[in-house]
């Protein structure tokens, strides 16, 4: 189904795709003559860079501005389509027969390197069954060139149990439209408008009470038009914004009759958010129990604004939050990553692509992150079990005791849950006692460490398990391994393997001690090389 490619058809601003590829979109810019070339020209600002050829300037004459170097081009009116209607959408997607040259594309290689045809079994069955758009309950129409929704009395007749539909790279744009079919389709909770050009001006919306989930990503949509759409979606309980380029939130507040208080899950990831204060401005929304903020631009973490904390329990921020995402963003302080134990009920948070959770960048290692954080139970998508969080907690309480023994008040600035943890663990002061202890008392404080070969040049060796001292270092340890397992010529580098982390840690510090770098009872370090 092709729509019409008159010169008339053609206005600026109109959102097109290309004749032959729906994928490839794209707004009106020009529409006229071309320096040097006969006819009528369209100029085309396409969505991906790359899909063009110039910038508007061709032969040093300006016709529009492209948003990049290679967005923009012009095409011959019959090489280009306004878009078809929603109907014919699903038309031609679950009602088209496959032609018998598609279905000759459908083949395995024998042994022999010959074409098998494949039959697909029960094919005819589910054709059928998708064709009967009375019984369909979800629908995929992305990237097929929708522009207009065609909306009529009759769609809920024709779709009248469509729960989901997916209209993703499309070229819809109008709200009012959108509102329409919302209201049209009876059993609609779940949109996805994503990729689609959406307009700016958001008037004539009803209530669309029905609506439960709504995908707006990479739409080009601000929150002042967040907030705005809020007053027509009471019962929204996912939203999903990614690639807005979002930098700041106006004030959402559950004191406002028409705030998103049904909101369970807000997808923010890859947005331009900075400042931790526009976060909060969602910290009071009662439901919220999934916040993503992947891929923003966010360095600090705090539970106050200017200062003032929360005076009491009920306003405590994010109150119902369970689930925080920050990987890819720019945090490097401990100090935020103590403040998400405020979040009275977080306990799945992610932290990965953060300096602070790179040590090669100066953060720390997974067992600091375990024990700081009160709550956690699933960290950068792994798992916190009850005995890594032991171990964690017990490794990072001997970790500062070596560091800042005797340093009571430097402690409490540093390491707030210290006292805490100390006390629920039962540890004693080790270094001070081992000074003044017996041989017995001694060996009752050797830490038990496995020691794995996995140099390339090593060659295979057997794992080894010794009992040392906490307070040798680091580079003590690589002359030990040197001898332990005879590595001449081969200088050793060694890595600390931690339960749940996806990679090992780097002991770089030569002078540190193994308490120092949270080495414990029971730990694993890989014996690597040099490169």
């Amino acid at each position: 189904m092709k729509a019409e490619s008159s010169n008339e058809s053609f206005e600026i601003g109109q959102r097109v795709h290309s004749l032959n590829d729906p994928r490839r979109v794209g707004t009106v810019k020009y529409v006229g003559d071309v320096e040097g070339y006969s006819g009528t020209w369209i100029g085309v600002d396409w969505d991906q860079d790359g899909d063009g050829k110039h910038n508007g300037t061709v032969n040093g004459v300006f016709y529009f501005n492209g948003r990049s170097q290679s967005s923009a081009s012009f095409v011959r009116s019959q090489n280009l389509s306004r878009g078809i209607t929603l109907l014919q959408a699903l038309e031609l997607r679950y009602r088209t027969t496959s032609t018998k040259d598609e279905e000759d594309e459908m083949y395995v290689l024998s042994a022999g390197n010959r074409r098998v045809s494949i039959q697909l079994l029960g094919g005819d069955k589910i054709q059928d069954k998708l064709s009967r758009f009375e019984e369909l309950t979800s629908a995929s129409l992305s990237y097929l060139g929708v522009s207009s929704l065609g909306v009529s009395s009759d769609l809920g007749s024709i779709l009248p149990n469509l729960k989901l539909l997916d209209l993703t790279g499309n070229l819809i744009s109008d709200w009012e439209e959108i509102g329409a079919l919302c209201e049209q389709l009876p059993a609609l909770t779940t949109l996805n408008l994503s990729c689609n050009s959406l307009s700016s001006v958001i008037t004539s919306l009803p209530q669309l009470k029905n609506i439960r989930v709504l995908v707006l990503n990479n739409s080009g949509l601000s929150w002042t038009q967040v907030e705005i759409l809020r007053r027509s979606l009471p019962g929204l309980e996912e939203l999903h914004l990614m690639g807005n380029m979002i930098p700041a939130l106006t004030s959402t507040s559950s004191s406002d009759g028409q705030a998103f208080n049904s909101l369970r899950l807000l997808n923010l990831d890859d947005n331009c958010i900075s400042d931790w204060s526009e976060v909060l401005k969602l910290s009071q929304l009662p439901c919220l129990e999934q916040l993503y903020l992947n891929k923003n631009k966010l360095t600090h973490i705090f539970h106050s604004v200017n200062g003032i904390e929360s005076p009491k329990k009920s306003s405590d921020p994010f109150p119902s939050l369970r689930c925080l995402l920050l990987g890819a963003n720019s945090i490097g302080d401990l100090a935020s990553i103590d403040a998400l134990n405020v979040f009275p009920q977080l306990v799945d948070i992610r932290l990965s692509e953060n300096p602070i959770s790179d040590p090669v960048r100066g953060g720390v290692p997974r067992f600091v992150l375990v024990a700081r954080l009160t709550k956690v139970q699933v960290l950068n998508g792994s798992e916190v079990r009850a005995r890594e969080k032991k171990d964690s907690e017990i490794r990072y309480v001997r970790m500062v005791m070596s560091k800042l023994n005797d340093k009571s008040e430097e402690i409490e600035l540093l390491h707030p849950r210290f006292y805490e943890l100390k006390k629920l663990h039962g540890i004693e002061d080790e270094r001070a006692s081992a000074e003044n202890s017996g041989p017995k008392n001694m060996a009752s404080g050797l830490l038990s460490i496995a020691l794995k070969c996995v140099g390339p040049s090593m060659g295979e060796k057997p794992e080894l398990t010794k009992k040392l001292p906490g307070s040798i270092t680091v580079g003590k340890l690589k002359i030990l391994c040197e001898n332990f397992f005879k590595l001449k010529s081969i200088k050793p580098r060694l890595f600390l393997q931690e339960e749940g982390s996806p990679f090992p840690t780097a002991l770089d510090d030569e002078t540190a001690t193994l308490l120092d770098v949270g080495i414990c009872d029971g730990s694993t370090l890989l014996v690597d090389e040099e490169s």
